[in-house]
């Protein structure tokens, strides 16, 4: 029989005690992407995953150019609920900001991004490194989420509109290992590009979310399916014996 000498036990009690300290400070990570479509449905699905009373969300409306009437547009979908609503710009200047944006972003219990042009957007926050401050946002355990751009984002890759003539590829942050189309069947030419890039290997699978419907995903797998009706839908799109294949998938209706 093995037994302890009186230091082993000490190290044994002190390697429990910090396993169980990691395992207390693991957080679960969300992020919920939807098709399109601002919607209080939606930020109320939000402030549910924060798991937070009166939760800080941070809206960023990077991909419209920091537009007004966007920003205006977050605080009235807030207006009424239980947030306490903040925005960040990238359009600054050291001289009426005092604040990076890692204090900003990762003092907040959510972060919701708005629709634009995705490329540009992109090269914005690589530029400004918000895309290393939203890696660590989501490690930290602060909800992600966004439509339209604001989905696009968090995947790796997927159909865009943010180039002249026609719908394009663009990049994402990769943060879900899948490609992604938002607006799938809310604009004419999504679903067949997105279909025909799966089908020639320049997409992986991926989820494609109508406008109006969208997907809660919990530590990189999707959680929950979100739509406002029977009318809007999200989709696993995949390659299945040498065929596109197109999944639809069965959303809780929020009300």
């Amino acid at each position: 029989m093995y037994y302890f000498t009186p230091m082993k036990k000490f190290i044994a009690l002190i390697c429990m005690i910090a396993s169980g300290a990691m395992i207390a400070q693991a957080q679960d990570q969300y992020i919920f992407p939807f098709g399109g479509g601002q919607n209080k449905y939606f930020i109320k699905e939000i402030i549910k995953l924060t798991g937070k009373e009166r939760p800080r969300i941070c809206y960023l409306p990077t991909a419209s150019g920091d537009n007004e009437a966007g920003i205006i547009r977050f605080y009235d979908l807030v207006s009424d609920l239980s947030v306490e609503p903040h925005h960040q710009k990238v359009w600054i200047s050291s001289y009426n900001q005092k604040e990076s944006f890692e204090e900003v972003l990762l003092s907040m219990d959510a972060i919701y991004v708005g629709g634009g042009n995705t490329l540009n957007m992109m090269a914005i926050w690589k530029a400004q490194g918000i895309d290393v401050v939203l890696k660590k946002a989501l490690e930290k355990g602060i909800v992600l989420a966004g439509g339209s751009a604001g989905s696009l984002c968090w995947f790796e890759n997927g159909t865009t509109d943010s180039r002249p003539k026609e719908l394009s590829v663009v990049e994402g942050l990769g943060f879900l290992p899948f490609s992604h189309s938002p607006h799938y069947h809310s604009e004419e030419y999504r679903q067949p590009l997105y279909q025909k890039n799966i089908a020639n290997g320049i997409f992986k699978a991926g989820y494609a979310m109508d406008d109006y419907s969208g997907i809660i995903f919990k530590n990189g797998k999707p959680f929950k399916v979100v739509s406002l009706d029977d009318e809007h839908h999200s989709y696993f799109v995949s390659m299945k014996d040498g065929k596109v294949v197109e999944e639809k998938l069965k959303a809780v209706i929020l009300k």
